[in-house]
């Protein structure tokens, strides 16, 4: 079975993150629900991991949370996107957060249906790139042509 593997990544400080990861997560979590029930039946599993960034991590770089990456792309790559920031708040202080800019919308919070888009670009470019069984067979002894299925 294939895998669809969707990270992300957010500012954790003592169990508690801003509201916009915190809405982040629950899109994410409806996403992955849809993404399951649509890609299941095709042979793809699609995996969730989700990852802490600490207060110093954070720091260093206030742009890589609220992050999410389909089999290792960017969100905003797979839909065509730019990445922008604007103020938070809450655990973030006085931090600019990561935004996603898509066809002239701007999100703090990703919604649930970018995150589906993205997650099927990502399982199409996979099932094109799969090598595609046939039901023909190796051809019966002293044949030069495979037999088929009818």
């Amino acid at each position: 079975m294939d895998i669809l593997h969707i990270r992300w990544q957010r500012l954790v400080e003592d169990g508690q993150t801003c509201p916009r990861c915190r809405s982040t997560e629950e899109e994410l979590e409806q996403a992955v629900s849809t993404l399951r029930q649509a890609l299941g039946p095709l042979g793809i599993e699609v995996l969730l991991e989700k990852e802490a960034l600490s207060a110093a991590q954070f720091a260093q770089d206030p742009l890589r949370s609220n992050q999410i990456w389909l089999n290792g792309r960017p969100l905003e790559r797979w839909l065509g996107g730019t990445v922008g920031h604007s103020p938070c708040c809450d655990v973030c202080g006085p931090a600019d957060c990561r935004t996603v800019e898509v066809e002239g919308q701007t999100y703090e919070a990703i919604p649930a249906d970018l995150i589906v888009k993205a997650g099927l670009s990502a399982a199409l470019e996979m099932l094109s790139a799969a090598p595609r069984s046939s039901c023909c067979g190796s051809p019966p002894p002293g044949s030069s042509q495979a037999r088929c299925c009818s």
